[in-house]
C-alpha cells in the first residue's frame, strides 16, 4: 500500500510538530491575586469538635450547668413569691420550671457571658416595670368613695387607737443607722456607700412592714404610727386597698384633682383655642387668638424626601409656609414630618412666630431695585408706580399680597428653585436700603433722596 508523497510529506511534519511542541500549562488568571484559591478559602481552619468529644453532654456536666445557671427556688424565695403570685400561679411557674430541660440548653443552646447580655431566661422572682405589669392582688377601687371630712377623719382615728392597750409604754422603732456595719454606723447618710445604703434600706422596709403587720401584743409602737401616716387610707372606704394606677386605695378618678395637671382654657381667646395650639404663640408674640386667625397664612411650598437608613426608606413631608397681615409684615416657616398634616401645622406656627416688618414705600411696594441670591436662584425686583399690580411669578405674587405690596414686577433671569425663590424673596425685600439712612449719610434731605431715587416720580 503506497500512500501519495504530498499527503505523506503533510502527515509526518504535523505528527513532528506535535511532537516537538511542549504541552500547554494551565494558565490561572488568579495567580497573581493574594488572596487564596476559593476551595482553600472553603476549608474551615480549625477541625470541628464535638460536645460529646469535650465532655458537655456528660451527667455531671449538664447538672453542674443546671445548678449554676438555672437554681431551683429556694423555701424563701417560695414564701416571697406567695405574696406576689395565687397558689395557681406558683404552680403554674413550677410546671414551666419542670418543663424546661437544663441538657438541651448545655448542649443546643448557648448563654451569653458579655457585660450586654440580654435578659432572655427570668425566673420571675423580680418584676422588671419596663417588661411585667404590676400584680393585681387587690380588689378594685370603689367608684363611690371620698375624701374623709373631719369629723369622718376623727371616727377613723379613734376606731384604728382602740385596737392598742392603753396605760402601756410605747415601744421604740429602729432607726435606718440601726441597719447598717458597725464602722458605718456613726457616719453620715450621705457618706456611706451605695451598697450598704441600699441593703440598709432594705432591710429597714422589711422590718417595718413586719411589725406594722404585727398587732398581736396590742401595744402602740412607732411603726404602728408610720403605717397609719403612710398606708391609711384617707377616703371613705373603710381602708379597703386595691390596685389604682394613681396610689394605693385611691380610684381612678379623684375628686377635685381633674384640671389641675391641664392648662386651662384663656376666657380672652373666646373659645376659639380650646384645644391649646396657639398658647406658646401668644406667649412668644403678644398677639391675641383672634389676630393669629386673622392673618394670611398659606402653604406656599410642598415636597416629599425620603431618607435612606439602615431599616429602610423613610419617607417625609418637608412643607414651607408663609404668614403675613397684608400691612407690611411678613415671615416665612419650613417643618419637616413624617404625617403631612402635622408638618403644615408646625410651618405655619413658625411662620408666624418669624414674621418681621418689610420696608415698603408709601406703602404699596419696594425702595429701588433690588435683588435676591439663594444657591442658582436669583429674584429681582423692581418698583412700579400706583395701579400698575403685581406682575410676578405665582409664589411671589402671593408672598407680596400677604406682605401688603400691591405694585411690583420681577424677574427670574436664572433658575427657579421653588423653596429657592421663596427664600430669595424673603432676603430682597429684607435687605432694602432704607432712604432715611442714605440721606442721613449724604447730610441731604429725604426728599431730595426720593427725586433722585425715582427720577423726579415721586408719586
Amino acid at each position: 500500500m503506497s500512500v501519495p508523497r504530498p499527503l505523506a510529506r503533510s502527515l509526518f511534519s504535523r505528527r513532528l510538530v506535535a511532537l516537538s511542541t511542549p504541552p500547554a500549562q494551565p494558565c490561572h488568571h488568579h495567580s497573581f491575586h493574594t488572596s487564596p484559591p476559593l476551595a482553600v478559602r472553603r476549608r474551615p481552619r480549625f477541625k470541628n469538635i464535638r460536645a460529646a468529644d469535650m465532655g458537655l453532654v456528660t451527667e455531671e456536666k449538664v447538672e453542674q450547668f443546671a445548678q449554676q445557671n438555672f437554681p431551683r427556688f429556694t423555701p424563701e424565695e417560695v414564701a416571697e413569691l406567695g405574696k406576689r403570685f395565687s397558689p395557681e400561679q406558683i404552680t403554674a411557674l413550677e410546671a414551666g420550671e419542670a418543663s424546661i430541660d437544663p441538657k438541651d440548653l448545655t448542649v443546643q443552646g448557648r448563654l451569653r457571658v458579655d457585660p450586654y447580655i440580654l435578659p432572655y431566661i427570668e425566673d420571675f422572682a423580680d418584676i422588671q416595670p419596663i417588661i411585667d405589669k404590676r400584680p393585681k392582688n387587690k380588689a378594685p377601687p370603689d367608684p363611690t368613695a371620698r375624701f374623709m371630712d373631719l369629723d369622718e377623719f376623727t371616727a377613723d382615728l379613734v376606731e384604728w387607737a382602740d385596737k392598742f392597750k392603753t396605760g402601756d409604754p410605747t415601744g421604740t422603732m429602729k432607726r435606718l443607722a440601726d441597719f447598717v456595719p458597725e464602722k458605718w454606723r456613726h457616719a453620715d447618710e450621705k457618706n456611706w456607700p451605695a451598697g450598704v445604703r441600699d441593703k440598709a434600706k432594705k432591710d429597714f422596709l422589711r422590718y417595718v412592714e413586719t411589725e406594722s403587720s404585727n398587732t398581736s401584743s396590742g401595744v402602740l409602737t412607732d411603726a404602728d404610727v408610720l403605717g397609719y401616716i403612710l398606708e391609711r387610707s384617707s377616703m371613705t372606704d373603710k381602708n379597703r386597698q386595691s390596685n389604682s394606677l394613681l396610689a394605693p386605695a385611691l380610684p381612678n378618678k379623684v375628686p377635685g384633682v381633674a384640671g389641675l395637671y391641664k392648662n386651662a382654657i384663656d376666657p380672652a381667646d373666646e373659645g376659639l383655642d380650646d384645644s391649646g395650639i396657639y398658647q406658646d404663640l401668644k406667649k412668644r408674640t403678644g398677639m391675641t387668638v383672634r389676630q393669629i386667625l386673622s392673618l394670611r397664612v398659606k402653604v406656599i411650598v410642598r415636597r416629599y424626601v425620603v431618607n435612606q437608613t439602615r431599616l429602610g426608606k423613610v419617607r417625609s413631608a418637608s412643607i414651607m409656609a408663609f404668614a403675613g397681615n397684608e400691612n407690611g409684615w411678613l415671615g416665612i416657616g419650613m417643618a419637616k414630618s413624617t404625617e403631612g398634616p402635622l408638618a403644615m401645622e408646625k410651618a405655619k406656627l413658625l411662620a408666624i412666630a418669624d414674621m418681621k416688618p418689610i420696608p415698603r414705600y408709601e406703602n404699596r411696594t419696594v425702595y429701588g431695585n433690588i435683588e435676591g441670591k439663594v444657591g442658582a436662584t436669583v429674584v429681582q425686583l423692581f418698583p412700579r408706580p400706583p395701579g400698575f399690580g403685581l406682575r410676578v411669578p405665582f409664589r411671589i405674587f402671593e408672598l407680596c399680597r400677604a406682605a401688603g405690596i400691591r405694585d411690583l414686577a420681577a424677574k427670574m433671569p436664572r433658575a427657579r428653585s421653588p423653596m429657592n425663590s421663596v427664600k430669595a424673596l424673603h432676603q430682597a425685600l429684607m435687605n432694602q436700603k432704607d432712604p432715611e439712612k442714605i440721606a442721613e449719610g449724604r447730610g441731604r434731605k429725604l426728599v431730595d433722596v426720593r427725586k433722585v431715587y425715582y427720577g423726579g416720580a415721586v408719586y
